[in-house]
């Protein structure tokens, strides 16, 4: 499986916000729409991300508020990025070495999307449903072998 197969089920809808722009305005665009991370875009090129664990680390830093703080002086300026063909086993892998929860898919300098942690997860756990429930259908439909007697089938 590959990070496009992840981002055709998720959907196209991106939320980027500007390097200049002030963090309560990142953190209530964060809010409205109930999302956890923000690519930072800046003339059409990205040069960060912006995650809740940015945001709590600057609300602590500055003794529980916001103030006038702005995107860029807070943003990771280095996140950890993929590309749509990237095997969800090496993002994995990757997200967990580097504690990112939040991975902006990249096509060449084109933003794709954004990736969680979670819908990485959510994609193994449906993978392996799937291949249980394979595995499940073809043990209960193998082949009774010439001079071998049926297994007996559980009844429901």
């Amino acid at each position: 499986m590959k990070v496009h197969d992840i981002l055709r089920v998720k959907g196209g809808t991106l939320f980027t916000v500007s390097p200049d722009q002030p963090l309560w305005h990142a953190c209530q665009t964060m809010a409205e729409h109930d999302i956890g991370s923000l690519v930072v875009m800046d003339h059409g090129e990205l040069v960060g991300i912006l995650t809740f664990r940015e945001v709590i680390a600057a609300v602590v830093k500055n003794g529980g508020k916001v103030g006038d703080t702005v995107v860029r002086t807070v943003m990771d300026d280095s996140p950890l990025t993929c590309t749509p063909e990237t095997e969800l086993d090496e993002v994995r892998r990757i997200m967990l070495q580097r504690h990112a929860r939040y991975t902006p898919v990249m096509d060449g300098r084109t933003l794709m999307g954004v990736i969680s942690f979670y819908d990485v997860a959510r994609a193994v756990v449906e993978a392996q449903d799937f291949e249980n429930r394979m595995l499940k259908a073809y043990i209960r439909d193998w082949p009774v072998e010439e001079g071998e007697q049926p297994a007996a089938q559980p009844q429901a």
